[in-house]
């Protein structure tokens, strides 16, 4: 072993020590320590690490369903016998990825998995691309968020954009052919397969007002829609210069919606046809489904396999996870942009979801770094569907009140809302006022602190053991 080696295995060493000590010590999950410390003793381990995976690593990027489309592929290929590093907490800046392959390492830093599967933050992509030469890259979808932080989505596309290019590797990209930007980043790239679904049965009529690509990105022309799925996903095309959106070689047809029921439709690959159902609620999660499968197709996992491992999937921590609580379940929902934040309601409210009286909902909104300084997002949503459909809502968080104003403006009379800081005491109420099922609606770190309150009461485990 050469002094290079030695220092790799120093690297992995110390990092796995961090993780331990961070856990016995009750400090977190370890899902981001070990990779700083691991980084700090060898820079080059991430590129290190990767190289020894036999089977290469798959990237999951986008604005909405990192988590959720990365926990699917990780299940699939799990079913299909492919063990893999996996930063399942959703640690998906460079450190929590080092972190999760030094954790599946062995001590000389010789990975102990067949393959690599990372979310990684839609800033982050270009700075490890280079480093992990992924096989599979999967694009979600583009929509504003953070925008204190990560600016507006034409800047994360144009990243996107330049990074691939620069060095496009032997990496098949797998991308949403309804997101118009998205697929302007996909349809150029020399091995590509876009993903979408074809049912203009279940989308709307128009563009909704969180729809943040609505103008070709070639020649300014408004888009045209045959269909709105959600935000400015759809079936378009452009009038001038005659983009349009690319056919999905992966789709899914014959959707049927449940609300937090499920979904049910037909994925149609080019290795056939399944018709699947799935308990992930929403159009939303549609398309992580059809990116998981396409990912996972070029992995090499048969078709019967990922229909199988979808059906038995169950939601990641906080993305439509359900709890039980003094006889009756809570739902816990991320939103945390006017696109997710609009499909969430759409869920929630549909016929299905619906059931003894009007829902009572909790919503926290925080504005941390992680879940951005700026809520001008509020008043973006189109949170006017709510009025007169549901029977209270209880509003926290750390701009509880700016919320709060945000619903009185969208219609909601004052006796249904109630502000309430504090966390855990808006989560009592919420419980108490409610006959069925309780919908917590949570921003990224609000999520972390409710989670956090439901683990001491022994409810959930902690995220990082989901």
């Amino acid at each position: 072993m050469g002094w290079d080696g030695i220092r790799l295995a120093a690297a992995v060493t110390a990092g796995r020590l961090a993780a331990s000590l961070s856990r016995r010590l009750r400090l977190g999950g370890g899902t981001t320590m070990p990779g700083r410390v691991a980084r700090a003793l060898h820079p080059q381990v991430v590129s290190r690490l990767a190289a020894g995976l036999r089977r290469g690593c798959v990237v999951v990027t986008g604005t909405n369903g990192k988590t959720t489309t990365a926990r699917l592929i990780g299940h699939i290929l799990a079913r299909a016998g492919i063990p893999a590093a996996h930063n399942r907490a959703g640690a998906n800046l460079a450190a929590g990825i080092v972190a999760a392959l030094v954790e599946r390492s062995g001590w000389t830093g010789r990975p102990r998995v067949d393959a690599g599967i990372f979310e990684v933050d839609e800033a982050t992509v270009p700075l490890v691309w280079a480093p992990l030469r992924p096989r599979v890259a999967v694009l979600c979808n583009l929509f504003r968020d953070q925008l204190d932080r990560y600016g507006e989505i034409d800047l994360v596309s144009s990243r996107w954009r330049t990074a691939l290019a620069q060095d496009p590797g032997e990496a098949v990209v797998v991308y949403n052919a309804d997101d118009p930007l998205v697929a302007d980043v996909g349809r150029t790239l020399p091995r590509q397969v876009p993903f979408g679904i074809a049912d203009a049965s279940c989308g709307a009529g128009t563009l909704e007002h969180a729809a943040d690509a609505r103008y070709c990105y070639r020649c300014g022309q408004p888009y045209q829609y045959a269909a709105v799925y959600f935000g400015h996903m759809g079936q378009y095309r452009c009038p001038r210069c005659g983009v349009r959106r690319p056919e999905p070689v992966v789709a899914a047809r014959d959707v049927d919606l449940e609300g937090l029921r499920g979904t049910a439709f037909t994925l149609s690959t080019p290795a056939g046809e399944r018709r699947v159902r799935t308990v992930l609620p929403g159009l939303y999660n549609v398309h992580n489904v059809l990116a998981a499968a396409a990912a996972c197709l070029q992995l090499g996992v048969p078709l019967e396999q990922i229909a199988a491992a979808v059906e038995e999937f169950r939601p990641a921590f906080g993305r439509a996870e359900r709890v039980r609580v003094n006889g009756r379940e809570a739902v816990l929902l991320l939103a945390k942009n006017p696109a997710g934040f609009n499909e969430v309601l759409r869920t929630v409210l549909h016929p299905q979801s619906v059931s003894g009286g009007q829902p009572v909902l909790l919503v926290a909104i925080n504005d941390l770094t992680a879940d951005g300084r700026d809520v001008s997002w509020l008043w973006d949503t189109d949170v006017e569907m709510l009025a007169g459909r549901v029977g209270r809502v209880v509003v926290s968080g750390l701009r509880a009140y700016d919320m709060a104003v945000r619903l009185k403006y969208a219609g909601l009379p004052a006796g249904s809302l109630r502000v309430q800081p504090d966390l855990a005491a808006a989560w009592e109420e919420a419980v108490a006022a409610a006959d069925g099922p309780v919908y917590a609606l949570l921003t990224y770190t609000a999520l972390l602190n409710l989670r956090e309150i439901l683990r001491r009461r022994g409810l959930v485990r902690g995220f990082w053991e989901d």
